[in-house]
């Protein structure tokens, strides 16, 4: 069934999968490269256990380009680094990685950067990636765009999420339902390709949003006083002409001769110093984007002790297996033993009731949606014990994948279930199979998704439903003429109706379910 709203998109791009060096699709990589003035850069791996002594091998590469405003195409490049031969593009990406002529944008990119770095010194192109430069981490945009609409007040560090970060800054549903999924299996599938495409594609969305905001402040900017003012002043001021900016800074009559032409008059002595040209890269940045890199961007460089994989510290007896004591522990308490609480031999009232910790929200959605009843934690960052009170008082069985929940078992014995698979369709498959759920097609979208209620029994007309929606929720006009019949949850008194929405979440279900067998 279908509630009102729409979700919004990120700006649509051009994927170009990049598998080959002597393919087009490499030949654009280059290109665009040497006509870009931003970019972001994200990477994936298969996910790893943290205390492995080796670092994950990088399996894709993902760089979104903005290019100059002369191109009106906004590329998004899968570097498919399994099948790719990293020394011959290794200098490709070393010389954008430090090209000053390109702004480049990441999401808490040193750890990526990290095993970039040694994936390809596996591959004989030694010492690797030490630094990226001018770089500019997207938690300090998002910084930067609170601190300006908090009135000046400090803003404390930012330790949101990119999801989070998408969600406030553009509006948009940033899924991470892929984020863990094993990037290293070819082929990938259009899902995982789509996702990572808009990971790095993301990051460009949100840097446009902090540099208009930068040029509106720069704009309305008073600038007075422009002939008294250095040439390094005159460098930072946002409409300088860019004729000042064109020029190499080795040519200093040149400088000077553009800067008298733009300021007549009075000009300061300068001592013009050689310096070495930007890595061939032919294309420059203009001026907005100087002062942002002056101002806001950084630079990541790895020292010697981050090549190293840090492992951890905290040590626990092993037995003659080698396993500690909370490892045997999980691992006894790891495959589901029964019966659950609601089973009809241990007093219950044979209806499955599950609760799904922060770790499986999506989850539960899906349970609810074959109709399931699935509930999630009462606040948003509850304890260990929230989670084994709330389990108890409603005997729920606690989904999660957190193994350290799985040591608490003897507080709610038959009650806590560790999802071994990462993406939703196969986790809602295991607790289906796990606990032997029987599914029907007039159970699916029987539940309200955004609360987990029931549906009142009658249905609503469209006159009812209008009437009940009165202040809370809008039914679309478009509706009006399709005699359509609404259903209103008990709890939260969302409506929904059948729509096309509907009909799709219905079909769906019955394949991922096999109903149809």
């Amino acid at each position: 069934m279908e509630s009102t709203g729409e979700k919004p998109k990120l700006t649509s791009s051009s994927i170009y999968w990049v598998s080959c060096t002597d393919s087009p699709e490499f030949t654009h990589l280059s290109w665009c490269l040497t006509h870009s003035a931003v970019v972001g850069i994200d990477a994936e791996w298969k996910p790893h256990r943290s205390r492995q002594s080796t670092f994950p091998t990088v399996s894709l590469l993902q760089i979104a380009c903005r290019l100059f405003p002369d191109s009106n195409e906004s590329p998004v490049f899968l570097l498919d680094l399994s099948v790719l031969p990293l020394p011959s593009i290794y200098e490709l990406l070393s010389n954008a990685f430090v090209s000053h002529d390109i702004l480049k944008l990441g999401f808490r990119f040193k750890q990526d950067l990290v095993y970039l770095s040694s994936t390809f010194c596996s591959q004989g192109c030694d010492p690797g990636f030490d630094r990226v430069e001018p770089f500019l981490d997207i938690t300090s945009v998002y910084s930067h765009l609170q601190h300006k609409q908090s009135s000046g007040r400090k803003v404390p560090k930012q330790s949101k999420s990119l999801a989070t970060i998408c969600q406030e800054v553009l509006g948009v549903s940033l899924s991470k339902e892929l984020q863990c999924s094993d990037w290293s299996h070819r082929p990938l599938s259009e899902e995982q390709k789509a996702y990572a495409a808009a990971d790095a594609q993301c990051l460009l969305d949100i840097f446009n949003v902090f540099q208009a905001k930068v040029e509106k402040e720069g704009n309305s900017f008073h600038r007075s006083s422009n002939f008294n003012l250095g040439l390094k002043q005159i460098l930072e001021i946002s409409n300088c002409c860019q004729t000042v900016l064109r020029k190499n800074v080795s040519e200093a009559s040149n400088v000077i001769r553009a800067t008298m032409s733009e300021f007549p008059g009075r000009i300061p002595a300068i001592e013009a110093k050689a310096s070495e040209k930007s890595s061939g890269f032919t294309k420059e940045m203009d001026v907005i984007l100087l002062r942002i890199a002056r101002k806001y961007g950084d630079k990541i460089l790895l020292k010697d002790s981050d090549r190293k994989p840090k492992m951890s510290k905290k040590k626990g007896k092993r037995s003659s297996a080698g396993m500690t004591y909370k490892e045997r522990l999980v691992q006894s308490v790891d495959d589901w033993q029964g019966p659950p609480p609601w089973d009809l031999s241990v007093g219950g009232d044979g209806c499955p009731k599950f609760l799904c910790d922060v770790m499986v929200e999506g989850l539960a959605k899906h349970l609810r949606c074959v109709g399931i009843d699935a509930a999630i934690p009462h606040s948003k960052n509850p304890g260990t014990r929230d989670l084994i009170d709330q389990a108890n008082k409603e005997k729920r069985v606690l989904l999660t994948r957190d193994a350290k929940l799985l040591t608490h078992n003897y507080l709610i014995k038959h009650q806590i279930y560790m999802v071994k698979s990462l993406l939703k369709n196969q986790q809602l498959l295991e607790v289906i199979k796990t606990f032997q759920l029987k599914i029907c097609e007039h159970q699916l979208m029987s539940r309200c998704t955004k609360c987990n209620g029931k549906f009142i029994q009658k249905p609503l007309t469209t006159e009812e439903a209008v009437e009940a929606a009165k202040g809370f929720q809008v039914i679309p006009n478009c509706l009006f003429n399709k005699n359509l019949e609404f259903w209103q949850c008990v709890d939260c008194n969302q409506l929904y109706w059948e729509g096309t929405q509907y009909h799709n979440a219905v079909q769906k279900f019955i394949n991922v379910c096999n109903l149809n067998e």
